[in-house]
Parts: structure tokens; C-alpha cells; sequence
């Protein structure tokens, strides 16, 4: 047969002698400084890209007015030279 053995344990604690509050601070790991740095950065490039954007824009609608303009005005001296001749 199989001994089997107990053992007890009496463990007696004295009562804290007032109330007692322990604070545990815990302190960030900076996580949440990079992640609004990343997403600065992001704004920023975006910006940029929607400035630039708006400026090439602005560029390409300059050269097609500026290309409309001349094409008016070949036409009106084509124009001219029609009725010059047929005078």
C-alpha cells in the first residue's frame, strides 16, 4: 500500500497596525510621443503634397489659357489677312 503523507501549515500574520495605501505610478513608454510624431509628420507631407498639387494646377490651367490665347489670336490675323484679301 501507498503511504500517504499530510502535512498542515499554520501561518499566522499580524494585523497591519493602521490603514496603509500603497500608489504604484507607472509611467509611460513614450509610445504615445512617437505615434503623434508619426502622424504629425503625416499631415505634414500631406499638406505639402496638396499644396503642390493645387500649384501644378494652377501651372497646367495657365498654360492652356495661354495657349487658348494665342490660338485666338493666330485667328484673328488669319482673319485679317481673309478679309484683307477679299477686299
Amino acid at each position: 500500500m501507498a503511504d500517504e503523507r499530510y502535512s498542515d501549515t499554520t501561518t499566522t500574520t499580524a494585523a497591519p497596525a493602521g490603514h496603509t495605501t500603497t500608489i504604484i505610478e507607472r509611467r509611460s513608454g513614450g509610445s504615445g510621443i512617437a505615434i503623434a510624431l508619426v502622424l504629425l509628420v503625416a499631415v505634414v507631407i500631406g499638406a505639402f503634397f496638396l499644396f503642390n498639387q493645387n500649384s501644378a494646377e494652377s501651372r497646367k490651367d495657365d498654360a492652356v489659357a495661354s495657349a487658348a490665347r494665342s490660338v485666338g489670336a493666330a485667328a484673328d490675323k488669319a482673319g485679317d489677312a481673309i478679309s484683307g484679301e477679299a477686299k
